[in-house]
């Protein structure tokens, strides 16, 4: 997609001279002055994201003999979602991000331990070996940005910008790609799917495969480390500019039902800088320019940083400023982690919208399982994409999800608007006249007693959808129940903020047809005793797919693409027989 929107600056040399001092000068402050700044100090660093229970990466400071902090972390609960966040900022902002092309890891610890304690630290690859390094405090990376040096290149010239990316040389050594450090590189993308298969194939029961798949896809305690810290990364460069800004991923970054490999969006957030006044005497205030609308000063600061980004980010490339779309937003790759970025500013809904997903997803262990095998199983059949288009959206099928968990006697989870009359005065949130309001506190919420297994959810679900009357129903998780849809599309799903909005607006007839189609194929294959029987091959045999194994071959859907062209043909016998009971199954439930 190529960039649209941008606009000409007359004065634009002068303007980017006035970047490059501003740079320099907050880059050599930036330790001794916002590094400084008061801020609450997290008793469980080490503790990772609450949705990972796993012990990662290198952990300097634990015992290794401890076993992790799995108990403690039990003990303590689901964290709010701005806690999390919180914690992982001054995780962000404590730690620097360093290509290390050849060295022995004891080695880089102790060149690393002469500027501080280092907390944790980790390996990945990424166009090269990297290491994500977290500092016990802000002062050792500061130490370590003043032993830092401008790289020297012959018949080149570097832009002098310093920031928390860095690469370890070893003077009067030849580096050598070939040597890797000691402690084994971290995964930042998902398996394959065949392996995937595989690996449930092996499983006792369908309920671990669930469990199993969710491990495989979900992001790691590493890969939410280093986003964070690419967040941390760019907020650096913005600051020259807004000092008191900051840069947070939204999103499937942090929503919990983010997968390995998932795009980083970010957004500018400028709302910490404060506009109060007093109520009298003298005071001042900035002088500002001004715009005709919030949109247009959105543009003019996208469009500003976008182009610092672009001439002076270390490892972003394929800078793209698309400032006319709906939400204004600047594209790039940032090669040092692999990551596609999206930023956009002020996009203060789609936080409201993280922050429910990230609730619902922690309230019940349950919710993610089923998402993330709901989304897998999509997008092996094409029904999700990365492409923009009349697919349904990861978000949208999330919904979904949540609307039929939402359907269950007793429901596994609370609607929004029950969650909505339990916020207190501090949850209070109206955004551009939508109100955004719900409990943030997990110990008001009481979810009643629902005892279903995954491999029952998982049945449902497909027999949920399966009959679901979409030609007059609109999905609404606010009311959790349907309701007779405002407008005429084949797909209505009702933004839970925005509640004019359709967030299902792009499908077409075709994409829902199939989609259906394979509801009702996977409800069949799930009730096949053949299907669902455990067949581990002998000895080094490859064990036969079965349970959502099976579901995830393509071979088990052939030809549903093209049951629109064979209208004319009788329905397959089992096809006829799976509507006919489903339909008398959910009889009974009508009102």
């Amino acid at each position: 997609m190529s960039p649209v929107g941008r606009r000409s600056h007359k004065p634009r040399a002068c303007a980017v001279w006035s970047f490059f001092r501003a740079a320099m000068a907050w880059s050599s402050a930036v330790c001794r002055s916002h590094m400084r700044r008061s801020g609450i100090l997290v008793k469980h660093l080490e503790k990772g994201h609450v949705q990972v229970n796993r012990s990662v990466g290198a952990n300097v400071a634990a015992d290794p003999e401890s076993g992790g902090n799995d108990e403690s972390e039990k003990k303590e609960g689901c964290k709010s979602f701005y806690a999390v966040q919180q914690d992982r900022q001054e995780q962000a902002d404590r730690s620097v991000l360093i290509s290390c092309h050849s060295r022995t890891e004891k080695k880089f610890l102790k060149y690393l331990s002469r500027h501080g304690d280092v907390k944790k630290y980790f390996f990945y690859e990424s166009y090269g070996m990297y290491a994500v390094v977290e500092f016990a405090n802000r002062e050792s990376v500061a130490s370590l940005l003043e032993a830092a040096t401008m790289p020297s290149v012959n018949h080149e010239s570097t832009v002098p910008f310093k920031s928390r990316l860095l690469s370890l040389r070893n003077l009067g050594s030849a580096d050598s790609p070939n040597q890797r450090p000691g402690q084994k590189c971290q995964p930042q993308i998902t398996i394959p799917i065949n392996e995937l298969i595989k690996r449930l194939s092996r499983e006792e029961r369908i309920d671990q495969q669930i469990t199993s798949l969710t491990e495989a896809y979900q992001l790691t305690e590493e890969n939410s480390r280093l986003r964070f810290l690419v967040c941390s990364l760019l907020k650096d460069i913005a600051a020259a500019y807004f000092p008191e800004c900051t840069i947070k991923p939204f999103g499937s970054s942090i929503n919990g039902f983010g997968k390995l490999g998932c795009d980083l969006d970010m957004f500018l957030d400028l709302d910490g800088i404060s506009a109060q006044k007093p109520n009298s005497g003298l005071f001042l205030e900035y002088q500002t320019k001004r715009a005709n609308s919030e949109r247009a000063v959105t543009q003019s600061i996208l469009s500003v940083i976008g182009e610092c980004v672009d001439q002076f980010g270390p490892g972003c490339v394929g800078v793209q400023k698309i400032l006319n779309a709906r939400c204004p937003l600047v594209r790039f790759s940032h090669q040092p982690s692999g990551f596609q970025c999206d930023l956009t500013a002020n996009n203060r809904v789609a936080m409201k919208s993280t922050e429910l997903l990230y609730l619902y997803g922690e309230l019940d262990p349950r919710v993610r399982h089923l998402v993330f095998t709901v989304r897998c199983w999509a997008r092996t059949h094409s029904i999700t994409s990365s492409i923009p288009g009349a697919w349904i959206t990861n978000f949208s099928l999330t919904v979904m999800v949540l609307f039929f968990l939402q359907r269950r006697n007793p429901p596994i989870i609370p609607t929004l608007d029950l969650l909505r009359d339990l916020a207190g005065p501090m949850d209070k949130s109206m955004i551009e006249g939508n109100d955004c309001t719900f409990v943030s506190d997990f110990s008001k919420i009481q979810v009643q007693t629902n005892t279903e297994t995954l491999e029952q959810l998982l049945r449902e679900f497909f027999e949920f959808y399966a009959v679901f009357a979409f030609n007059k129903m609109s999905i609404n998780i606010r009311k959790g129940k349907e309701q007779n849809k405002p407008e005429v599309a084949p797909l209505h799903i009702q933004n839970p903020f925005e509640t004019s909005l359709n967030v299902s607006k792009n499908v077409n007839a075709t994409q829902l047809e199939r989609f259906v189609a394979l509801c009702q194929e996977s409800s069949w294959l799930l009730q096949q005793s053949e299907t669902n029987t455990p067949r581990g091959g002998s000895g080094g045999d490859t064990p036969t797919s079965w349970g959502l194994a099976a579901l995830l071959l393509p071979s088990q859907v052939a030809g549903i693409k093209s049951r629109k062209k064979r209208r004319q043909e009788p329905a397959s016998e089992r096809i006829k027989s799976l509507l006919e009971s489903l339909k008398n199954k959910n009889q009974p439930n009508k009102s």
